[in-house]
């Protein structure tokens, strides 16, 4: 069940809100210009050496600027938490079918399709790619947490997700380049589904975990973690990731 956006009682000032919501506009704009330059490359790349890992990386990068579109419409409207289920709904579905995708391609890749060539221009990218995202995730995550907004902490963590699995892709195409191991490439690709139905979830439901004010109390009472997670949550040990 989606919860509405959680309101602290000491949250950030209408100042402070608008500072926010300006630089998570900032910030997506930012994302979407990068990963629509990293899909074309990605699938480019990908078509030409038979790399399923490659291609599934670049349509990633395809769904992470709709999800930061997502993200920028909401912020776009003059009650972004009205639109916030909307932006939410539209990042999950995004992943389920880039999974859906990839684990399919996967799949007939590891059951006879053509083998996945050696890709310069794909272990560059992802080298790139490995160097860029995390940075822009940390601060998207950081301005949405102290914002309250679950769509931009998801936003956020689809960039990160990016971090993972370029070094996952890095991993798959040098272990093809290396040592010929074309199995290693569709592999890859499938961690990529798997972490993609993961967070695919979470943004499905809404998933509060990191979202409350990082200077102000909870307000779910006594439970909550002094990092400002809910009760179980693991967010604050990855908060420097």
């Amino acid at each position: 069940m989606t919860l509405p956006l959680i309101q602290a009682p000491t949250g950030p000032s209408t100042a402070r809100r608008a500072v926010l919501a300006r630089r998570v506009r900032l910030l997506v704009a930012a994302t979407i210009t990068y990963n629509v330059v990293e899909a074309v490359v990605a699938i480019t790349a990908g078509t030409i050496a038979s790399s399923t890992a490659l291609i599934g990386f670049g349509l990633d990068s395809v769904i992470e600027v709709s999800s930061a579109a997502a993200v920028a419409w909401q912020f776009a409207g003059r009650d972004p938490e009205a639109r916030e289920k909307t932006a939410l709904r539209i990042i999950a579905v995004s992943f389920f079918a880039l999974a859906a995708y990839v684990t399919v391609e996967s799949a007939r890749a590891l059951l006879g399709g053509a083998d996945a060539e050696h890709s310069p221009v794909g272990l560059v990218l992802a080298a790139v790619s490995l160097a860029v995202m995390p940075g822009l995730s940390y601060a998207q995550r950081r301005a949405g947490r102290e914002l309250g907004s679950r769509s931009a902490v998801a936003d956020s963590k689809q960039t990160l997700l990016c971090t993972y699995l370029s070094a996952v892709l890095l991993i798959g195409l040098g272990l093809n380049s290396l040592f010929g191991w074309s199995w290693a490439d569709p592999v890859a690709a499938l961690v990529i589904a798997a972490v993609a139905v993961k967070e695919g979830r979470e943004a499905w439901r809404g998933d509060t975990c990191c979202t409350l004010p990082l200077t102000a109390p909870s307000a779910a009472g006594p439970d909550t973690e002094g990092c400002g997670c809910q009760p179980g949550c693991t967010c604050c040990p990855s908060d420097a990731t």
